[in-house]
C-alpha cells in the first residue's frame, strides 16, 4: 500500500501545528499517523507538543530541508516507512524552509515507490503576509508558490485585511485554493479534498514549475541562492528558573523592546508556578497558555541577534 505524504507549510508562526492538530483530529483519527517535524534550531518544541498526542514523530533539528539536510531528510522519511508503515505522513517543515525543497526530497527514487504526495497545504497570516513577502520574498513565495491549498490564519481577528491578503496570494498562485474563513467554520475534508484533487491534475506542472525555477538543472541543485541558514539567526535557551505568567510576559516584552537584531519568533515551553506555560511569540503578539507537556527550553528566530544577551534576559533574575 502506498503511504500518503501531506505537507503543511507557512511562514513562521502562521499556525502550521494548529493545523496540523485539527487535521488529526478531524481526518487521520482512524489512520496510523507518523510526523516528521523540522524545527530550524537545536530543539523543536511543536514536536513536543505534538507528540503528547500520541503521535510517532521525527524530528531534523538545527536547519531545513535543503541541500545540507536532504540526505537527513530522505533517510528519515525511508525508515519511518520501512519500520511503521504509517498510512499516512504529515511533514511539518521549518517555517523559514521552502516547499519547493520538500517536494523535490519527496520525489527521490527511495521514496516514489512506496509513498506519494497528497496535499501541499501552506499556512498564511492574514496580518503579516505583505510584511513577510517585502522582506523574506524568497522563502515566503516558495511556500505560496509551490502550494495546492492555502489557508489564510488569524482572519476571525482581522477581517479588514482579508480581501487584501487574498489579492496577494492570488497574484503569486493563480491556481491554489484560498480559504479565508475562519477555521472553525472549515472542515478537514473541505481542506484537504480540493488539495487531492489538484495534486492529482497538477503533477505535470509541479514538475515543470519546479525544473523552471532553476535555469540550469543540476546547477540549480547545489545553488539554492540562499538557505535559511545564510538569512536567519537561531537562538535556543534551556533555563530551570520557574516562571509565573507575568514575570514571563515581562521578559518578553523586554525581548521585543531592547533586544538587538530583529526577532521574528519566539517559542518555547518552561517551568510556571502552576505548571508548564507554552510560549507563543510573534511581533506585537503575546500568547501563554498553561501546558500539559513539560519542557525547560526557548528557541528564538530572527536576524543579527545576539546570543548572550537573550540567555541573561531568560536566565538572569
Amino acid at each position: 500500500m502506498t503511504t500518503e505524504i501531506y505537507i503543511i507549510s507557512g511562514f513562521l508562526g502562521a499556525g502550521k501545528t494548529t493545523l496540523i492538530q485539527k487535521l488529526l483530529k478531524e481526518a487521520f483519527m482512524n489512520h496510523k499517523v507518523a510526523l516528521i517535524e523540522n524545527d530550524f534550531g537545536e530543539i523543536s518544541v511543536d514536536a513536543a507538543l505534538l507528540k503528547s498526542g500520541g503521535i510517532e514523530v521525527k524530528e531534523i533539528n538545527s536547519g531545513c530541508i535543503c541541500c545540507s539536510l536532504s540526505g537527513d531528510f530522505v533517510k528519515a522519511l525511508k525508515e519511518l516507512l520501512s519500520r511503521f508503515h504509517p498510512d499516512k505522513i504529515v511533514i511539518e517543515p521549518s517555517g523559514v524552509g521552502k516547499l519547493s525543497d520538500i517536494m523535490k526530497a519527496c520525489s527521490d527514487p527511495l521514496i516514489q515507490p512506496h509513498a506519494k504526495v497528497m496535499a501541499k497545504i501552506t499556512v498564511a497570516d492574514v496580518k503579516r503576509c505583505k510584511m513577510y513577502l517585502d522582506n523574506f520574498g524568497e522563502f515566503f513565495e516558495d511556500q505560496i508558490q509551490h502550494a495546492d491549498v492555502i489557508l489564510l490564519s488569524r482572519t476571525e481577528n482581522l477581517p479588514d485585511k482579508v480581501d487584501n491578503a487574498r489579492k496577494l496570494l492570488k497574484s503569486l498562485n493563480t491556481q491554489a485554493v484560498i480559504f479565508s474563513k475562519p477555521w472553525n467554520r472549515i472542515t478537514a475534508s473541505e481542506i484537504l479534498f480540493p488539495a487531492q484533487e489538484y495534486h492529482t491534475h497538477s503533477a505535470h506542472r509541479d514538475l515543470i514549475h519546479m525544473c523552471n525555477c532553476g535555469q540550469h538543472g543540476q546547477e540549480h541543485d547545489c545553488d539554492h541562492n540562499h538557505g535559511a541558514e545564510d538569512i536567519f539567526d537561531t537562538v535556543t535557551i534551556r533555563t530551570n528558573q520557574i516562571f509565573s505568567m507575568e514575570d514571563l510576559k515581562a521578559r518578553v516584552s523586554n525581548m521585543e523592546r531592547i533586544a538587538q537584531g530583529t526577532i521574528l519568533r519566539a517559542k518555547g515551553i518552561v517551568r510556571g508556578t502552576n505548571g508548564y506555560i507554552n510560549l507563543q511569540y510573534l511581533p506585537g503578539d503575546i500568547r501563554m497558555t498553561n501546558c500539559a507537556t513539560g519542557g525547560d527550553m526557548l528557541c528564538i528566530i530572527g536576524r543579527n541577534l545576539n546570543r548572550q544577551e537573550l540567555v541573561c534576559l531568560f536566565n538572569g533574575k
